[in-house]
C-alpha cells in the first residue's frame, strides 16, 4: 500500500480519474446486481413489490418511480445496461492505469539518468556500471509492474465492497459467515505471499550482482579469450545464476501453490455458506441463487486481491532498489560551487595545491602554470598522479588546499559547467559510442553539421581513412569502436574534442599504445593547434615532448619544470 500511495501522489490527476471511474463502475455494478434478485423472483413467479426481500421491494419501488414496470424485460434491460456501463467505466480506469504504468517506468528511468549525469566523478568510480544498467533496464520495469498490480487491486477491492454490500442487504448472517471463512483462508495462505516477498528481494540483489560482474567480464573479454581464461570467470557467473534460478523457482512455486489452493478453499467456503443459508436460515431459493452468485464473485475477488498482492511484493524490492540508486546519485550531486564567468586569456595555474586520496598525498603543495596557446606536457612515473592534475584543471576533483585558477578566477568560484564547455578532452581509454563516426564526433549536438565533422576530422588527421570507409562519416564504428584500429579510434576522439572549438585541449596519455606512425600524426595535430588552442598533455612518449613548450615532472607529490636540455634525460628516468 505504501508503494501505491507513493505512485498516487506522484500522478494525482491520473490516480483520481482512475478512482472516480472505478467508483462509478462499482455503483453501476451494484445497481445491476441488485436488480438480479427481483429478476429471479419474477422467474419464480413472485411479485417483486410483495417479495420477502427488502432488496427486491426497494428495486421494484425505484423502477416504478421512474415510470417503468418491473417486468422481466425491464429488469433484464437494466441489468444489461448496468453491466455495459460498468465495463465502459472499468475500461476507462484501466486505460489510466496503463498510461500510468508506462509513465512510472519512463519517469524512473529519466530520473535515474538525470541524477547520474549530475553526480560527481567520484560516484562513478565507486559504482559498477552493470548495477546502473540493471536499474535502468530491469528495476524500472519491475517497479512499474508493482504499480500495475497494486492499481488492479484497488479496482478489485472496490468491486468486492460492492458485492459485500449487496450480499449483506440480502442476508447479513450468511455474508458475515462467508467473509469470515474467506478472510481466514487468506490468512492461512499468506505464508506463500511472504515466500514470494523473500524470493523477489533475493532476485533483485542477485540481478544487481550478476549484471555488475557480467559487465566487467564483457569489458575484459578480449584479453580473457586471448589467454584462454574465460573458463575461469565463467563459473563465477554460473554460480550466481544458479542462485538466481533457485530464487525464481521459489517465487514460481509460491505463486502456483497459492493459485492451486485457492480453488478448493473457494468452493468449500461457498458450499458452507450456502448450506447454512438453506438449512439453518431457510432462505428462499431466489435469495440463495443470488448469494451463490455474490459469494462466488466476492470470494473470487478476495483471492485475486491476494494473488495481485503477491505479485506486488515480488516486484516492490525493485522499486526500492532503483529508488536507493537514484537517492545515492542525488546525494552525490555535483554542487554548483560558483557563478563567476571564466575566460582563458593568459594562463591556467595550480597554486600550492594539496590533493589526497585517503591517506595517499598525490600532490604536496604543487604549483605549475599552463600558458594560453602553448603545449604543456606533464611527465612522471606511473601512479604519480599526473591524471589527477587533469582532474583538477577540469574541476572533476577539488584540492584539499590551494587553488586552481583560470586567469584570476579560482575554479572554486567559477561557473564550472561553463568552463568545461570550453574544454576538449581525450582520455587514455578511448571512448566511442556504437554509432556512426559523425555521431561520435558531434555527440548528437544539432549545432554541429556535417561540414564541422569533416573539418575536425581533417584537423585530427582522420579524414583520409574516414573518407575511405564504406559509408564515410555515416559508418558505424562498432561496440566501443571495435571496428577501428587504436590509432583510428584515438583520432576520432581528438576530432570530437576539437569539434566545438575549445579553449583548452586535454590529452591524457593520448599517444599511449599507438604505433609510431599514428603517434606522429597525433603529434602533428598537436603542433598545428599551438597558438590557436591551449594544450595540456599527460604523456610518457618522447614524441610529445618534442612539440612541448613547457614540460613538468611530477614525482612523490612534487612538481618541477623540466628544462629543454634535460627533457630526454628525464624521460629515460621514468621509462
Amino acid at each position: 500500500m505504501k508503494l501505491l500511495w507513493l505512485f498516487s501522489r506522484a500522478y494525482p490527476a491520473r490516480s483520481l480519474t482512475m478512482l472516480g471511474c472505478l467508483l462509478l463502475a462499482a455503483v453501476a455494478e451494484g445497481l445491476g446486481l441488485s436488480t438480479v434478485l427481483p429478476l429471479l423472483g419474477l422467474v419464480a413467479n413472485k411479485d417483486p413489490a410483495t417479495s420477502e426481500s427488502e432488496v427486491s421491494r426497494t428495486v421494484s419501488q425505484v423502477v416504478t418511480s421512474i415510470g417503468l414496470e418491473p417486468t422481466l424485460g425491464t429488469l433484464l434491460s437494466l441489468v444489461v445496461a448496468a453491466l455495459f456501463l460498468k465495463a465502459a467505466l472499468v475500461l476507462l480506469a484501466q486505460r489510466q492505469i496503463g498510461y500510468t504504468v508506462a509513465h512510472v517506468a519512463t519517469d524512473l528511468r529519466l530520473e535515474l539518468v538525470r541524477t547520474l549525469l549530475g553526480s560527481r566523478w567520484g560516484y562513478y568510480v565507486r559504482k559498477p556500471v552493470g548495477t546502473l544498467a540493471n536499474a535502468f533496464a530491469t528495476e524500472a520495469l519491475r517497479a512499474s509492474q508493482a504499480y500495475l498490480y497494486g492499481a488492479t487491486n484497488v479496482s478489485l477491492t472496490i468491486q468486492a465492497l460492492v458485492y459485500s454490500g449487496v450480499a449483506i442487504a440480502t442476508s447479513w448472517q450468511a455474508t458475515a459467515g462467508a467473509l469470515g471463512l474467506g478472510l481466514f483462508t487468506i490468512l492461512l495462505l499468506n505464508r506463500f505471499v511472504r515466500m514470494t516477498r523473500r524470493a523477489g528481494a533475493r532476485q533483485t540483489r542477485l540481478l544487481k550482482d550478476i549484471l555488475a560482474r557480467l559487465t566487467d567480464v564483457l569489458y575484459a573479454v578480449k584479453p580473457l579469450k586471448a589467454m584462454a581464461r574465460e573458463t575461469l570467470v565463467g563459473p563465477l557467473l554460473e554460480h550466481r545464476t544458479q542462485r538466481l534460478n533457485r530464487a525464481l523457482q521459489r517465487e514460481v512455486l509460491s505463486k502456483e501453490a497459492l493459485n492451486a489452493l485457492h480453488e478448493p478453499f473457494l468452493v468449500a467456503t461457498i458450499g458452507v455458506g450456502l448450506y447454512v443459508a438453506v438449512t439453518r436460515w431457510e432462505l428462499p431459493i431466489d435469495q440463495v441463487m443470488l448469494l451463490a452468485l455474490l459469494f462466488g464473485r466476492l470470494l473470487g475477488h478476495l483471492q485475486k486481491i491476494q494473488k495481485n498482492h503477491q505479485r506486488v511484493v515480488a516486484c516492490d524490492s525493485a522499486y526500492w532498489s532503483i529508488r536507493e540508486t537514484i537517492d545515492e546519485a542525488a546525494a552525490a550531486r555535483e554542487p554548483a560551487i560558483g557563478t563567476a564567468p571564466v575566460s582563458l586569456t593568459r594562463e591556467i595555474a595550480l597554486r600550492d595545491v594539496v590533493l589526497k586520496y585517503g591517506d595517499n598525498k598525490v600532490l604536496d603543495h604543487a604549483s605549475l602554470v599552463i600558458p594560453k596557446g602553448q603545449v604543456t606536457v606533464i611527465i612522471g612515473p606511473s601512479g604519480a598522479g599526473k591524471t589527477s592534475i587533469v582532474d583538477l584543471v577540469t574541476g572533476l576533483v577539488r584540492p584539499e588546499s590551494g587553488e586552481v585558477y583560470v586567469d584570476d578566477v579560482a575554479l572554486e568560484q567559477a561557473d564550472i559547467k561553463a568552463w568545461r564547455r570550453k574544454i576538449g578532452y581525450v582520455p587514455q581509454e578511448t571512448f566511442l559510442l556504437h554509432e556512426s563516426v559523425a555521431v561520435n564526433v558531434t555527440l548528437g549536438d544539432p549545432e554541429l553539421g556535417r561540414d564541422v565533422v569533416e573539418a575536425t576530422l581533417k584537423e585530427a588527421n582522420a579524414w583520409e581513412f574516414v573518407a575511405s570507409l564504406p559509408e564515410g562519416i555515416d559508418t558505424v564504428v562498432g561496440e566501443r569502436g571495435a571496428a577501428m584500429s587504436g590509432g583510428q579510434r584515438q583520432r576520432i576522439a581528438i576530432a570530437r574534442a576539437l569539434a566545438h572549438t575549445p579553449d583548452l585541449v586535454v590529452l591524457d596519455e593520448a599517444t599511449a599504445s599507438l604505433d609510431p606512425k599514428s603517434e606522429a600524426e597525433i603529434c602533428a595535430t598537436v603542433k598545428r593547434l599551438r597558438g590557436r588552442m591551449t594544450v595540456l598533455a599527460v604523456s610518457h612518449q618522447p614524441a610529445l615532448l618534442g612539440v612541448a613548450d613547457k614540460v613538468y615532472r611530477l614525482e612523490a607529490g612534487k612538481v618541477r619544470e623540466v628544462g629543454a636540455g634535460e627533457r630526454q634525460h628525464s624521460l629515460r628516468e621514468i621509462a
